[in-house]
C-alpha cells in the first residue's frame, strides 16, 4: 500500500510522539524503583511529657526527681504500655498551649478537665475528683472573738427560743396548780416565777422536789414536760454546737456570694480564674500560687481561690499557723491527663490508667499525698 508524502509524515511524527512518551514512562519507573516515596514519620520511641510544680500532684523531691499523684500515675502507666518518656517542665499556659499544638505528647499536673480545654485537645478519663477551695487568713483566738460567737444571731434566736419555751410550761403549770397547790402561789409574778423555776429544773433533769404537781391534770403536764425536755435538750446541745462552729469557720465567707465584697487572688490561667469570671467576681491574678499566698498572710488579700488539694498541701507545708482552707468547694474538678487531638496513646492510656486507680494499692498512694483529707 502506497502512502501519500503527506501521510508518511504525519505516521512519522505519530511515531516519535510515542517513543518520547515510551522513554519518559520508563526513565519515571526507573526513578521510583530507586526513589520510593516517602511515607508518613512515625512516632518517636521517646514521648516528651510535659509537668509543672503543683504539689500534690507533681512536684521535685529532695533528690531533683518529679513526684506526686499525677506523676506516680504517669509512672506506672508508661511501665504497663512499655513507654519511654522524659519529663520537660513548663509554665501553666505554655504547657497548655504545647498540648495544644501537638509539640508535646501529655501533660501531667494537677490539670482540672473543663469544656473550654476539651475544645482545643484531649484528656485521658479523671484520676481525682475535688473541687475550688478558698484559702483565708486564720482567726485569732482573742477572748473578744470568743465572746463574740455566743453574740451571734444564731446563738441568740436559740437562747431565746429555749427561755420562750421555758416561759410558756411555767405559765401552764401555773394556771393548773394555783388554786390547789399553795406552792404555787395565785399571784401572777410570784406564781408564774414559780413555774419557771419548775419547768427549768424539770428539764434539766435536777429534780430539787421543793416545787411540786399536786393536781391530776398539773402531774400530766409534769409527766409530758419530762420526756419532751429530754428532746428538747438533745435539740439545744446540737443547735448551740452548730452555730458555735459556723460562726467559728468564718463569719464573713460562707459561700461564692461573699467573695463579691472580699479582695480575691487567682492563679493567672488556672480554673479559678475563669470561674470566677464567669461568676463576675472580681479578682486579681498572680503568676504563682506561692505569691497569692504570702499575699495573703501579709494582709494584702481577703482570700485566695484555687484547687482544694493543692491549697491544703502549700498551706500545711508553709503556711499553717497563719492560713486555712474554709471546709467547702465552690464547684466540681475532675483531674485528668491532657493529650493532643487525636492522640494514638490515648486509649492505652485510659485502659492502664483505669486498672490502677482500681487497684487495691492507689487509695494507699493517694493518703500517703493527700492524708485524710481529700
Amino acid at each position: 500500500m502506497w502512502l501519500s508524502p503527506r501521510s508518511f509524515l504525519l505516521l512519522l511524527a505519530f511515531s516519535c510522539a510515542a517513543q518520547v512518551g515510551w522513554a519518559a514512562d520508563a526513565e519515571a519507573q526507573s526513578d521510583g524503583a530507586q526513589q520510593p516515596v516517602q511515607a508518613a514519620p512515625a512516632p518517636s520511641d521517646s514521648l516528651t511529657i510535659a509537668t509543672r510544680h503543683a504539689p500534690p500532684f507533681a512536684y521535685k523531691d529532695a533528690s531533683g526527681q518529679w513526684s506526686g499523684i499525677a506523676v506516680e500515675l504517669w509512672n506506672r502507666i508508661a511501665a504497663r504500655n512499655g513507654y519511654d518518656f522524659q519529663y520537660t517542665e513548663l509554665g501553666l499556659t505554655e504547657m497548655l498551649d504545647a498540648v495544644a499544638a501537638g509539640r508535646i505528647d501529655a501533660a501531667v499536673a494537677a490539670l482540672t478537665i473543663t469544656a473550654d480545654r476539651e475544645a482545643q485537645f484531649d484528656f485521658s478519663h479523671a484520676f481525682h475528683t475535688s473541687g475550688l477551695a478558698i484559702a483565708v487568713p486564720q482567726r485569732s483566738s482573742t477572748v473578744f472573738s470568743v465572746l463574740s460567737r455566743f453574740m451571734s444571731r444564731e446563738f441568740l434566736t436559740i437562747v431565746a427560743g429555749l427561755l420562750a419555751l421555758l416561759v410558756t410550761v411555767g405559765v401552764l403549770i401555773w394556771l393548773v396548780e394555783r388554786r390547789a397547790n399553795p406552792q404555787f402561789r395565785r399571784k401572777a409574778w410570784s406564781g408564774i416565777g414559780a413555774g419557771l423555776w419548775w419547768s427549768a429544773v424539770t428539764m434539766t433533769t435536777v429534780g430539787y422536789g421543793d416545787k411540786v404537781p399536786m393536781t391530776f391534770w398539773g402531774r400530766v403536764l409534769g409527766m409530758v414536760w419530762m420526756f419532751a425536755a429530754l428532746i428538747v435538750i438533745s435539740t439545744f446541745t446540737a443547735a448551740i454546737t452548730t452555730a458555735l462552729t459556723v460562726n467559728e469557720l468564718d463569719a464573713s465567707l460562707n459561700g461564692i456570694d461573699d467573695l463579691r465584697s472580699k479582695r480575691v487572688l487567682v492563679l493567672q490561667g488556672s480554673t479559678s480564674d475563669s470561674f470566677l469570671a464567669d461568676e463576675r467576681i472580681r479578682h486579681r491574678t498572680v503568676g504563682t500560687l506561692a505569691e497569692a499566698l504570702e499575699q495573703l498572710a501579709a494582709g494584702q488579700a481577703d482570700a485566695v481561690v484555687h484547687d482544694a488539694p493543692i491549697l491544703r498541701y502549700e498551706i500545711s507545708v508553709a503556711f499553717r499557723r497563719h492560713l486555712r482552707v474554709l471546709p467547702f468547694t465552690l464547684t466540681r474538678q475532675d483531674y485528668g491527663i491532657a493529650l493532643p487531638a487525636g492522640s494514638k496513646i490515648r486509649e492505652p492510656v485510659n485502659v492502664a490508667l483505669l486498672e490502677i486507680i482500681g487497684s487495691d494499692d492507689w487509695p494507699g498512694i493517694l493518703a500517703d499525698y493527700l492524708g485524710t483529707e481529700r
